[in-house]
């Protein structure tokens, strides 16, 4: 199988990431929200989109 140079760098490197963190995926969370704070970009959420069950 190919494999891309790109896709390998970037799996490497969240990888390493993620292992300064102990894979911890709440520390992971806490992290990436601190770092948007840091970083003083606006950030905009929109409300969730309820849909309808559907009848089948």
């Amino acid at each position: 199988m190919w494999q891309d140079p790109i896709v390998d760098e970037v799996r490497k490197a969240r990888d390493e990431y993620a292992k300064q963190l102990n894979y911890d995926l709440r520390a992971i969370y806490q992290d990436i929200k601190e770092q948007e704070t840091k970083a003083g970009r606006k950030t905009v959420s929109f409300p969730a989109k309820h849909t309808k069950p559907l009848e089948v």
